[in-house]
């Protein structure tokens, strides 16, 4: 398994992130829960509204294709979505790598 990086860029529609936030919350867990979602948040700080997620998978358009039924996806709540193959290494990297 290949482990990749997504980055998020959301639109500025917050009430409406909020309104399918338990959904999008659920999509990312039953990911999780099949050792696909490896880490997920959004960003806290105050820049562009965003997230970073963790997926292990076999190619990028595997990743984008599980991605694609996000519910912020199909909500037209992601403004921008970027998928990168991510070798990091560390401590903590390996035992991500270890759930994958």
């Amino acid at each position: 398994m290949t482990m990749f990086a997504v980055h998020y860029t959301y639109d500025d529609r917050a009430a409406e992130r909020d309104a399918v936030r338990a959904q999008h919350r659920a999509f990312l867990e039953n990911l999780a829960d099949a050792g696909v979602a490896l880490a997920y948040a959004r960003y806290e700080d105050v820049g562009s509204p965003g997230a970073l997620l963790l997926f292990a998978g076999d190619s990028a358009d595997a990743i984008e294709s599980l991605l694609d039924q996000d519910p912020y996806a199909l909500a037209g709540l992601i403004a921008d979505r970027e998928v990168r193959v991510w070798n990091a290494s560390g401590p903590l990297v390996a035992g991500l790598a270890a759930t994958a």
